[in-house]
């Protein structure tokens, strides 16, 4: 690529409405552009790097024999009715009408078109098992986009899928899809952890996330350094000891509370801590109501909640809601005497003694036990940093990620709901199991960025970089450094190596801030030497240059590349 005659821009200052390094160094180098919230342009090297994340992709799916196709984004919505999943995705969905008033959506995942090719193919055992895949753009409504490419409503996914006829085939077929994703995060060069995961609206027994670690990632992972436990937060495990209280025969007591609704509030109030409290959230399931009750210090786990539930969508109660159930004012809720049903953590168990709303404005009750109300108990608080690990019980710590990628045992959920049966060697007719697996494209090129780069720009690895060479001429106006930099440029692309030349009208420092800006891993400065029979040549991510003669440049390059 010739800059003088390309589409090539850099900016020089930081972009005010992007929120990470990854999201503002990538506009800054002209990889992406804003379009509106959460929809970005890919512009020319934004795009090389993705096409580079994508061969890479593609190579190892087709290393697991999986052929690749292309499905529709526009789908029509009865699609999601039949499966199930149109109410679980909810206000996610984007839809539309045709001119027919059908009802269509831009296809946020593709799993029941998958199952409806697979109907083409399959009719007894002996059809399977294969997988498919594609790249396709992923449309869905997020209320609050952010992170750059991390949190988007429009995105390119590889998603896959694998057909099979029963459990143990899914585990071979899984274990092959599992470890071409090891295989492509490894040769893009992401720093990453696998950890355990919520099957969420894809449903199935099974689901581990590929996430880079990142600081700035949107998921916390639950990681033992003792043992090789690792998940998202998200369904972590609570090592509970189970050591019940020793039964008091205390009665609750009603005490006024005036002003005081938060534990920390009540808390100051009696003199005690946090750990001598029982705090009670009203929540929404779907179209149902439920008390959470977790430890005054704790935290529910919404997830775990959810699927105790059995819902599809859970959020705190709204204010008119709780004081319509518990009759009191915000912050005033308890166990004792509610009419809805009462979920408690394990750990509310080994409690006695302990404090709760009163259901009552400015009340609470002491001296309260487990005898005093009705409630199924679960694993229900969120783990804590420094937890005892549930499979260990040494120390958990706390770690962030980037999800990239992700692997689900769907079972035979989609083949029922689908009609995606077989005929098995007995000639009954059995359902076909599922596999699903998703890789963001997107989300890998902003989690490279944000593992790569320094206070110059990027630093992608050269397997990524849109371009890993570039050749910068210093001075336009020397014909030998012109014709030098020609030379070469032709050299290097008759081998079929992507290079940039920098050909522009603009000073050396110039070239330089921009090269490194964009994350060109080498660079060869064509200047003065050349008189001597040399150039210069840079590694972005070292310090020191130094010279060579213009004979050994092809050597050097391809020595780098590989």
């Amino acid at each position: 690529m010739r800059l003088s005659n390309s589409y090539f821009f850099t900016l020089r200052e930081n972009v005010k409405d992007e929120d990470t390094v990854s999201s503002n160094l990538l506009v800054r180098a002209g990889y992406i552009k804003k379009s509106s919230a959460g929809v970005y342009m890919m512009l020319p090297l934004g795009f090389k790097a993705l096409s580079r994340i994508t061969a890479i992709v593609r190579d190892e799916m087709e290393k697991a024999d999986c052929q690749e196709l292309l499905m529709p984004a526009l789908i029509p919505e009865e699609v999601y009715i039949k499966s199930g999943r149109r109410k679980k995705f909810g206000s996610s969905m984007f839809t539309l009408k045709d001119r027919f008033n059908k009802p269509f959506s831009l296809g946020p995942t593709h799993e029941e078109l998958f199952a409806q090719a697979a109907q083409m193919h399959i009719h007894s055992y002996k059809d399977m098992p294969f997988s498919l895949f594609q790249f396709e753009t992923k449309f869905r409504d997020e209320p609050r986009p952010r992170f750059g490419l991390i949190r988007v409503r429009e995105f390119i996914m590889k998603d896959a899928y694998t057909f099979d006829v029963d459990e143990a085939g899914l585990d071979v077929a899984y274990h092959k899809q599992f470890k071409a994703y090891q295989n492509a995060f490894d040769r893009m060069g992401i720093q990453y952890v696998i950890v355990q995961a919520d099957t969420g609206v894809m449903g199935g027994s099974l689901s581990e996330e590929f996430q880079a670690l990142s600081p700035i990632g949107e998921d916390i992972l639950v990681m033992c350094d003792h043992c090789d436990f690792a998940s998202n937060i998200e369904i972590a495990a609570c090592h509970t000891k189970h050591d019940p209280a020793v039964a008091s025969d205390k009665t609750p007591v009603l005490a006024d509370t005036p002003n005081a609704k938060t534990i920390e509030e009540v808390a100051a109030f009696f003199d005690k801590k946090a750990t001598d409290f029982v705090k009670t959230l009203i929540y929404q399931v779907d179209d149902r109501f439920v008390a959470a009750l977790v430890r005054g210090d704790r935290d529910v786990n919404e997830t775990k909640l959810r699927k105790y539930c059995d819902g599809a969508e859970i959020a705190l109660a709204q204010p008119e809601d709780v004081v319509r159930i518990t009759k009191a004012a915000v912050g005033f809720a308890g166990p004792i005497g509610l009419e809805i049903p009462v979920i408690a953590d394990h750990e509310i168990a080994n409690m006695s003694d302990f404090i709760v709303g009163a259901n009552q404005d400015d009340k609470h009750y002491t001296n309260v036990n487990t005898k005093d109300f009705e409630a199924a108990y679960i694993d229900l608080r969120l783990i804590q940093e420094g937890d005892p690990c549930p499979k260990c019980s040494k120390p958990v710590r706390f770690q962030r990620g980037i999800e990239v990628g992700n692997t689900f045992k769907l079972g035979t959920a989609y083949a029922q709901s689908m009609g995606l049966h077989y005929l098995d060697q007995n000639n009954q007719l059995q359902d076909v199991v599922m596999g699903s697996y998703g890789l963001g494209i997107g989300r890998c090129l902003a989690a490279l960025a944000e593992q790569y780069n320094d206070q110059d720009g990027l630093c992608l690895p050269k397997q990524i970089a849109p371009y890993p060479v570039c050749i910068v001429v210093a001075n336009q106006k020397d014909e030998l450094q012109v014709k030098t930099a020609e030379e070469l440029y032709q050299a290097l692309s008759k081998e079929h190596i992507d290079v940039i030349l920098d050909d522009r009208n603009e000073r050396p420092g110039v070239k330089f801030k921009d090269m490194d800006l964009i994350g060109i891993p080498l660079r060869i400065t064509v200047g003065r030497a050349v008189a001597d029979g040399q150039v210069e040549i840079k590694e972005r991510t070292q310090s020191e240059h130094r010279l060579i003669h213009i004979s050994d440049v092809l050597n050097e390059v391809q020595s780098f590349l590989e």
